[in-house]
């Protein structure tokens, strides 16, 4: 861990210590997450599409108490939230592993690791039980995807990406939020370009899309 990483996680833990815990997904006191928000986090993988040659299976619908359960996570330190989410992210990968397959995330920016002063896909991924390994690389930042609709966020992550060695046989991508599928699959093709087969991508939830019928998405029995 880099020095300004170490201070970041010192800083949280002080923060953890001082101030009284809420509920990360309704703010009850004195609770991390009640019970009742841990139900809510229960597994429920579907499939999605990401680009016509890659689908994704997601644990949970990015909404209510897993969206705030999320956020939490990621942009307020409480990394020990993974614990919680973690049997979504599990189950979307007993569903989509196949033999032999590496396991690799979609990377950080350095900005963003330096923000947080951890990797969040890499820790939800331990946590799952996988032993990720860092096969992409970016090439540079893309711009905040925030607020950008499906083609903008497409050109936005063109290119983005590279595999840092040569690949074979079939790798999977683990990555917590999919929205429009856009990054995923810039990512695959990264690794397809490097010679990887079988490319499959794991996400801890996904972004509804309320246009969309609810009929859409395939649960798949675990």
């Amino acid at each position: 861990m880099t020095l300004p990483a170490a201070l970041t996680s010192a800083f949280r833990d002080a923060l953890t210590f001082w101030l009284p815990c809420a509920c990360a997904g309704c703010g009850a006191p004195d609770e991390n997450l009640c019970d009742g928000c841990r139900a809510d986090l229960a597994p429920r993988p579907s499939w999605r599409e990401a680009a016509p040659d890659l689908g994704v299976v997601c644990g949970l619908r990015f909404e209510g108490v897993a969206a705030r359960v999320v956020r939490a996570f990621k942009e307020e330190g409480r990394t020990a939230l993974a614990r919680d989410l973690a049997p979504a992210l599990t189950a979307a990968l007993a569903a989509s592993i196949p033999p032999g397959a590496r396991i690799t995330t979609v990377p950080s920016s350095r900005a963003a690791f330096r923000r947080r002063g951890y990797r969040p896909v890499e820790v939800l991924a331990r946590r799952a039980g996988c032993r990720p390994e860092r096969l992409l690389r970016l090439r540079r930042a893309p711009a905040d995807q925030r607020g950008l609709g499906g083609r903008a966020r497409r050109e936005n992550v063109r290119g983005a990406f590279a595999a840092r060695v040569p690949l074979r046989g079939p790798v999977v991508i683990v990555d917590d939020v999919i929205t429009t599928g856009a990054t995923l699959a810039e990512a695959a093709r990264a690794l397809r370009a490097a010679g990887a087969t079988d490319v499959r991508a794991v996400a801890l939830a996904y972004t509804p899309r309320r246009r969309r019928s609810e009929a859409e998405a395939e649960v798949i029995s675990t």
